[in-house]
C-alpha cells in the first residue's frame, strides 16, 4: 500500500510477494520476526527457476526485509544480489534495416487484402523499429495520443507510470497519418478509442500480435526459436544501437546524449538504457575511428 500510494504499479510485486507468504505458510512460520535462516531456506526453494525470475523474487523480499527493518532492528535483510546476465538469457537479435524491411512488407501482405489488418500489422513493425516503444505502449496508444500538428505521440502511462512525449520522424509521421485516415473509418473512431485495432476494431493484444509476428518471421526466412526469439521486444534493442550508431557517425558526443535516449525510450535512470546498448561490429568500428 505504501508502495502504491508514492504511485509505483505495485502489481507484480505483490505476486510475487504471494509467493513468499505461501512458503511461510506451508513452513508453519513461529518466529516473530524474519530470520536469516528463513531467508535462505526460501532461496534455496527458487534453484529451479530461471536466474532473472529468481532475482525478481529475491529482490521483492529484500525489499520487503528492508521496510520490517524499520520498525523491527533486528529483522534480517539479505545483501543485493548483483544483477548477472545469465548464461542462459535470451540472446537479443538487432534486426537489420533489411530485415525490417521484409518484415513490413510481409506485413502489407497479410490477408484480407481489403482490410485495416495488414495495415495495422505494418504500422505497428514500422512504430516499433522507428521510435523504439515497448510494445505494452503502443498497444495502449488511443486515437487523440497521435498530434499530427506536433508530429509526436503522448504515451500516456509508461512502465512505473511514467508519462512522455515521442517525437516522431517525418516519414513516421507521414506513415502514421496516412494509417489513421484509413483507420477513422472504421469504428470505434471517438479520440479514446484504440490507434491500433484488429480485424473486429478492438484493441491489439499480446497473443494474436505475437502469433502473427512468429508467421511473419518464418515468411521472410528470419530464424525464430520459441524461447530464445527474435522477438517483438528486439525492435527496441536494435532501436536504440541504431540511435547510438547514427550519433557516433555523425560526430557527436555520445557520453552527453545518453540522457536524452533514456528519456526518449522512458527509463528512469542511463543504467537502464545500458542495458540496450550492445557492442556490435559497426559500433565498435565508428568508437575505434
Amino acid at each position: 500500500e505504501l508502495r502504491r500510494l508514492a504511485g509505483t504499479d505495485y502489481d507484480s510485486q505483490a505476486r510475487l510477494l504471494g509467493y513468499f507468504d505461501r512458503f511461510l505458510d506451508e513452513r508453519g512460520l513461529t518466529e516473530p520476526r524474519l530470520t536469516r535462516e528463513t531467508i535462505e531456506a526460501y532461496q534455496q526453494t527458487l534453484g529451479r527457476l530461471r536466474p532473472r525470475t529468481r532475482d525478481n523474487r529475491c529482490s521483492v523480499v529484500r525489499q520487503f526485509c528492508e521496510y520490517l527493518s524499520r520498525t523491527d532492528p533486528q529483522c534480517y535483510v539479505p545483501e543485493r544480489q548483483r544483477g548477472t546476465r545469465s548464461e542462459n538469457a535470451r540472446p537479443r537479435h538487432l534486426y537489420t534495416i533489411t530485415e525490417i524491411q521484409r518484415l513490413m512488407a510481409a506485413a502489407g501482405q497479410l490477408p484480407p487484402a481489403a482490410s485495416l489488418r495488414p495495415q495495422t500489422y505494418r504500422t505497428l513493425l514500422g512504430l516499433l523499429s522507428s521510435t523504439g516503444l515497448r510494445i505494452g505502449e503502443a498497444f495502449a496508444l488511443n486515437l487523440e495520443d497521435f498530434h499530427e500538428d506536433q508530429q509526436s505521440l503522448y504515451i500516456a502511462q509508461g512502465k512505473f507510470r511514467k508519462a512522455r512525449w515521442v517525437p516522431l520522424s517525418p516519414s513516421t509521421h507521414d506513415a502514421l497519418r496516412q494509417y489513421v485516415q484509413r483507420r477513422q473509418r472504421s469504428v470505434p473512431n471517438t479520440p479514446d478509442a484504440p490507434l491500433l485495432v484488429h480485424q473486429r476494431g478492438r484493441r491489439l493484444c499480446h497473443p494474436t500480435v505475437y502469433h502473427t509476428f512468429r508467421q511473419l518471421l518464418r515468411q521472410c526466412g528470419i530464424e525464430h526459436h520459441p524461447h530464445s526469439g527474435p522477438r517483438i521486444h528486439d525492435f527496441r534493442h536494435a532501436f536504440a544501437v541504431q540511435r547510438l550508431l547514427a550519433w557516433y557517425r555523425d560526430g557527436l558526443d555520445v557520453n552527453a546524449r545518453l540522457p536524452w535516449l533514456a528519456t526518449y525510450l522512458g527509463h528512469v535512470n542511463i543504467q537502464s538504457t545500458q542495458v540496450y546498448l550492445q557492442a556490435t561490429a559497426e559500433l565498435l568500428e565508428e568508437v575505434d575511428r
